[in-house]
């Protein structure tokens, strides 16, 4: 941390934008590839896993950005967040019962399932990816 330190540029909207909307295609490019692949190589149910894991990897992302976006707004007014702060941590309970569901039932592989989860990771993995070799050319 020295004297001589530079502000953090902050960059325009339209980049967030741009790389918000990137990783949700790559979320769904990796949701639809795992199960075309799963579909192919495994299982019905290996490829319908996929879909269902991506599925609620969406419905994940979704209800944390709305139930965060309520939460901050309601801490920006004054407003108590306590409540809306235990609907985040019902998001994990919902999820896990679900999951939970799903392994006991046995309906589709459970694998495939945390494969589905697991494409917002991949596909952050697949952006910074882009963005490292993107960043040579400039």
């Amino acid at each position: 941390m020295g004297e001589n330190a530079e502000p953090i540029e902050v960059q325009e909207e339209g980049i967030k934008e741009l790389s918000h909307l990137r990783i949700l295609l790559l979320m769904a490019g990796v949701i639809i590839i795992g199960s075309i692949l799963g579909f192919i190589y495994l299982s019905n149910q290996f490829g319908i896993g996929v879909l269902l894991g991506g599925a609620l990897s969406f419905g994940n992302y979704y209800w944390l950005k709305y139930s965060l976006k309520n939460v901050f707004e309601k801490a920006v007014v004054g407003e108590k967040t306590r409540f809306l702060g235990s609907k985040y941590i019902l998001r994990y309970l919902v999820f896990g019962l679900v999951i939970l569901t799903i392994y006991l039932t046995k309906t589709v592989d459970i694998v495939a399932v945390i494969l589905g989860l697991a494409s917002f990771a991949f596909a952050v993995i697949i952006e910074g990816i882009i963005r490292i070799f993107t960043s040579f050319n400039k």
